[in-house]
């Protein structure tokens, strides 16, 4: 399990989060709701060790304190982190950007076992080996982001707004593949704009506004509160 108690980070004098706690754990999908800027993508940083914490905060994975260790030890961990932007190399194949993923340790004798799952989580992906990545659609590139981060045999997968810019067809294909990799055993904690197709397969979820943690509750219960759905549902 992955939890976090009291994570606060300061930007200058700027807070971008205080005090958030929050869990996930395997086999579970919690999703995040807030407005832009609320702190959410702040949090998932946070939590990979890419953005510093206050002091006093604490993550722990499995028991075990990662609050003060560096992204390339926490992937060790099991807690992979796709970003908003991807991160992918696009002047690289789909090929190259999926072995690029087994890298961690933790990941390499696993390399073909772990790429066989992600061909059958993306069968596009295994049409288009060889495909330059910059040649590909939003939804294909977020499928290589998901991909990859799967190749390092994660535990635990952070997921930074998947659906942003997908044409409607896509976010629905991409919800239902998230779905299937909770299926699988692995965890995902997402922070999503999407709340309506988000809430649709998470068991959880969190409320967060200006930095703070307002609400936590079952997918189903946030899906049905009034105040959920006029915030985030449009409803």
């Amino acid at each position: 399990m992955l939890e976090s108690r009291n994570i606060s980070v300061f930007y200058g004098r700027h807070r971008a989060l205080e005090d958030v706690s929050a869990t996930v754990s395997k086999g579970e999908i919690v999703v995040m709701l807030g407005a832009n800027g609320a702190g959410k993508s702040t949090f998932l940083r946070a939590i990979a060790g890419q953005t510093r914490k206050v002091e006093g905060g604490t993550v722990l994975m499995d028991g075990a304190d990662i609050t003060l260790s560096p992204p390339h030890e926490i992937v060790e961990t099991g807690i992979a982190l796709v970003p908003e932007d991807r991160g992918i190399f696009a002047d690289l194949t789909v090929q190259e950007n999926l072995i690029l993923g087994a890298h961690p340790q933790r990941a390499r004798a696993l390399e073909t076992e772990n790429l066989e799952r992600v061909l059958s989580l993306f069968p596009k992906l295994k049409q288009r080996p060889k495909q330059i990545v910059r040649t590909m659609s939003g939804g294909e590139r977020q499928m290589v982001a998901i991909g990859r981060a799967m190749m390092s045999a994660p535990s635990i997968l952070l997921l930074d707004e998947p659906s942003l810019g997908l044409a409607p067809v896509l976010c629905t294909e991409l919800f239902r593949t998230l779905a299937r990799i909770k299926e699988t055993g692995v965890g995902i904690f997402m922070v999503e704009q999407n709340a309506k197709q988000s809430l649709a397969i998470a068991d959880r979820g969190y409320l967060l506004d200006n930095g703070h943690i307002v609400g936590a509750d079952t997918a189903k219960a946030l899906a049905m509160d009034a105040k959920v759905q006029a915030a985030y549902l449009g409803e």
